[in-house]
């Protein structure tokens, strides 16, 4: 069996870590720097676009739509169908295409069917550019500090340059220590093959651009394209930057730029308690402390043919409200059909983690089959306090049945949801599924041989009731091992066929 590392999906999703800025916002930080940069205008409203348009020279400017990603000249508009987030329009035409953008989600190839809001438009002069240069720096572990990367062919993408020719990539690390010499910033101008007074421009701005990289704590720093313009100039024409996480504290003019709208709401909270989260497109969720620990869980899990939901380091120093923040990110993940928690108790405790999940469940409940590993320091304490508490948990003491089981539980919970819940709604009678209905019927259903009883009552239990409307609870019983001896999984659908699925013991309701 051939092992495929859930490691390298992580890889995969986060091909940089750290903030990222908008087009405008890294601009902005490079003209602070003394980087050469196109004249550009922000506009939040149609109006205010109208308004800004007027301070630019000639007939038209190019409008782009701000948001994370990249593609964005050949995406869409969800809501329009309008065609494109870039655009050279006259200036007089700036307001409605402002309008078309300003409010709307675009879709591009890295956003996916979800695609990203828009609630900004960048204004940029229109200038003709002659040729088109591709430049970028990022930390080098080969070289063990920055390397800068240069192609005298830009506009496009840079994999596709370096497949098509290895040779037109030019590499020039930097000695962090030394710092980037005029020299070296000279030598890569040419390199990309800019000459006479376009080379000293393009060094000046290179210089710029590592000052940027160094003293604003980036990850990444790319321009495509770097361009020469037909009227002299040199100039960074598209950017993309990472900032480092781990110097917010030091950047926090550069942090508090950052535009939540355009990350993953479970990954925002996350970081409000300093959560170690990542979503991933898995069904087994992890709450692991320790990356290594959470990584190998995830490897565990795609090995025995699971598949990871999230990455999720709680770290050493959680405590009950992380734990309890941490409980409600995961099990709020819809995709989640199953909780695997595994600890090894050494700076973070089990009787903290214990706590947390317990208060979490006791606010928000248990919707999903819990799996619970621990292992180490206040093992015992951690253990008894999940005992006592009642709560419907699957306790593993081995890491690898810990994960089968976990892998398990998400297949059978994902089969209960599927065929349970068709085969007993096919069985109920139509009227049930009426706005008017006002009996509450019960149905007790065998998964196994795909058959409900149905039996109505002229009064649902009070705990079933939500104001005034009468309810459908359908109680799925599962026969088969090994989910029997640990929940009854139930649906409470409302007249409005709104549904709320759960799976506590405390619900569990006998009919028949």
């Amino acid at each position: 069996r051939t092992l495929a590392p859930a490691s390298r999906v992580l890889a995969a999703k986060v091909a940089r870590r750290g903030l990222s800025l908008h087009e405008y916002q890294s601009l902005g930080v490079f003209q602070s720097f003394g980087v050469a940069t196109p004249k550009v205008e922000v506009a939040f409203s149609p109006a205010e676009a109208a308004e800004k348009v007027k301070g630019f020279d000639g007939d038209e400017v190019v409008i782009k739509t701000q948001v994370l990603a990249g593609g964005r000249g050949l995406g869409y508009f969800k809501e329009n169908d309008f065609q494109g987030g870039v655009h050279i329009v006259p200036k007089e035409k700036a307001a409605e295409y402002a309008d078309k953008m300003l409010g709307k989600t675009l879709i591009t190839m890295q956003t996916g069917a979800a695609g990203k809001p828009c609630s900004t438009v960048m204004l940029a002069e229109r200038f003709q550019i002659r040729t088109e240069k591709y430049f970028a720096i990022l930390m080098d572990r080969g070289s063990g500090g920055p390397i800068m990367i240069g192609s005298k062919t830009g506009g496009t993408s840079i994999e596709d340059i370096a497949a098509k020719d290895p040779s037109a990539i030019v590499k020039v690390p930097v000695d962090i220590m030394a710092g980037l010499t005029d020299a070296q910033a000279t030598e890569m101008a040419e390199k990309m093959g800019f000459a006479g007074p376009q080379a000293a421009s393009a060094a000046k701005s290179i210089a710029s651009l590592y000052k940027v990289f160094v003293e604003c704590d980036c990850t990444m720093v790319e321009i495509n394209p770097f361009a020469e313009l037909t009227d002299g100039r040199v100039i960074v024409c598209d950017a993309k930057v990472g900032f480092d996480d781990n110097a917010a504290f030091r950047q926090k003019k550069i942090h508090d730029m950052r535009d939540e709208s355009q990350e993953d709401a479970k990954e925002v909270e996350a970081k409000k308690f300093d959560l170690n989260y990542i979503k991933l497109d898995g069904s087994v969720a992890c709450m692991v402390n320790g990356a290594g620990l959470a990584m190998s869980t995830m490897d565990l899990l795609k090995f025995l043919g699971g598949s990871p939901a999230n990455f999720l380091d709680v770290g050493g120093a959680a405590n009950k409200e992380t734990i309890t923040a941490a409980f409600k990110i995961i099990q709020g993940d819809p995709d989640v059909k199953s909780i695997l928690i595994n600890i090894f108790g050494g700076i973070m405790r089990c009787d903290v983690i214990a706590d947390g999940v317990v208060a979490a469940v006791k606010e928000v409940g248990l919707t999903k089959p819990l799996i619970v590993r621990l292992v180490g320091t206040n093992v015992e304490q951690g253990r008894k306090i999940i005992q006592e508490s009642g709560l419907d948990v699957i306790a593993v003491s081995d890491f690898t049945e810990a994960a089968k089981k976990a892998v398990e539980m998400a297949k059978y919970y994902g089969h209960l949801l599927r065929a349970s819940w068709s085969r007993s709604l096919a069985a109920t009678p139509a009227r049930l599924h009426a706005p008017s209905a006002r009996a509450q019927y019960i149905c007790a259903v065998a998964v196994g041989g795909g058959h409900a009883a149905c039996r109505r009552r002229a009064h649902a239990p009070p705990r079933l009731r939500r104001g005034s409307g009468a309810r459908l609870s359908l109680a799925l019983r599962a026969l088969r091992a090994p989910f029997s001896a640990h929940a009854l999984a139930h649906i409470a659908v409302s007249n409005s066929n709104d549904c709320a699925i759960g799976s506590r013991r405390s619900q569990q309701w006998r009919v028949g």
